[in-house]
């Protein structure tokens, strides 16, 4: 088996993760937060312990740190949270955004709750800069964007957002599904909010994610519920990250991907970028000599993530020769239809090949002459 599919889930795990997630089932069994008892409060550390180490990779506050079950979670937690809290406005995004994005923002635009822009990403940086700015209006309280496509791993001028933000008091809420854990992210970089998910380049478990604020703009919660503080009280704590962390946390999950955090650190993010661009740069220059189509641009910067095509080939009788293979990458609109209608793959799709650490140029010269024999 090739598992080039780490776009969608990073597999293997480390065995550090393995690990971490078994110990946490047999050592830290109590509810962390929920009582006075040692298992609690030992089970409430290594809680703590997973909230500094994120916070140490995005230079936050622990405090500020808040766990979700994924980055869609994140996502809706942030953006539908920011605008309960601020009430009717006009936000901003753009023309490669993931449905976990476009999704929440139509959502709360139907129930007339904001409007809502689309800039269009054009042929480079510049370009989608000039392009966020031209949408700002009097009533523009939020960017909501991702810091690189899906689809094609593009890059986006995520920091000259950010000072474009500064400028005009906008929060900025940056979708970083697949940036974070592969090339650096820092709220130092003016972004409001990161919202990750735990189980792609942090390489923790499913069904783990992040949402971290650096707390300049309110965010109310979507949830209320038990939080372990203030039980004497009718009303959801104001403080975080009790407000937006109601019921019981998945103990194990966090855990795990508190390892995963800290594999990720001493691997080093550049060096996991460089070995990972390096995989889709072999394939990029494969593709050359083949008849492969591949989606990038002269000009811009991108994550390890290839989208491509073969002409006359059905996307989905490729993934399913390519598994047959004993090669699992991911095929169709990858949950971003305002990509493919940029790209003009709508009605196609793409192959998407999303190398990780594991990965070696073995296994993409292999993938290549597999796809060349079909």
């Amino acid at each position: 088996m090739i598992y080039l599919d780490n776009a969608a889930t990073t597999y293997p795990k480390p065995m550090c993760v393995i690990r971490a997630c078994e110990e946490a089932m047999i050592s830290y069994g109590a509810n962390p937060g929920r009582a006075g008892h040692r298992l609690s409060m030992i089970t409430g550390e290594k809680i703590w312990q997973a909230r500094t180490r994120a916070a140490d990779l995005f230079s936050a506050s622990a405090e500020n740190v808040i766990f979700t079950p994924n980055c869609t979670s994140a996502l809706n937690t942030a953006i539908k949270g920011f605008v309960k809290a601020v009430g009717k406005c006009h936000i901003i995004t753009t023309d490669a955004e993931h449905n976990s994005v476009i999704r929440p923002v139509y959502s709360l635009f139907k129930e007339g709750k904001i409007t809502y822009d689309t800039a269009k990403c054009g042929e480079n940086e510049d370009e989608l800069l000039y392009n966020i700015q031209n949408l700002i209006n009097k009533d523009t309280r939020a960017i909501v964007m991702t810091s690189g496509c899906n689809v094609t791993g593009r890059i986006t001028p995520f920091k000259r957002v950010a000072g474009l933000c500064r400028k005009n008091d906008i929060c900025l809420i940056l979708d970083c599904a697949q940036s974070a854990g592969v090339i650096p992210l820092s709220l130092s970089d003016g972004v409001n909010i990161i919202c990750a998910p735990g189980h792609k380049g942090l390489y923790g478990p499913m069904g783990t994610g992040i949402m971290i604020t650096d707390g300049k703009y309110p965010l109310n919660p979507l949830m209320e519920g038990g939080t372990g503080s203030h039980s004497q009280d009718i009303a959801q704590p104001d403080f975080l990250p009790d407000m937006l962390e109601s019921g019981t946390v998945n103990t194990p999950g966090i855990i795990g991907l508190s390892r995963g955090i800290e594999f990720v650190l001493k691997r080093g993010i550049n060096n996991i970028y460089s070995h990972e661009q390096s995989l889709c740069e072999l394939f990029l220059k494969l593709c050359q000599r083949g008849n492969i189509i591949t989606y990038r641009k002269e000009g811009c910067s991108y994550l390890p993530v290839v989208a491509f095509n073969i002409p006359g080939k059905n996307t989905d009788d490729v993934t399913e020769y390519l598994s047959d293979k004993g090669f699992y990458l991911r095929g169709g609109l990858h949950c971003n239809f305002l990509a493919h209608r940029s790209l003009g793959t709508l009605k196609t799709g793409a192959v998407r090949l999303s190398p990780s650490v594991f990965n070696t140029k073995r296994d993409i010269v292999r993938l290549y002459d597999t796809l060349m024999k079909m």
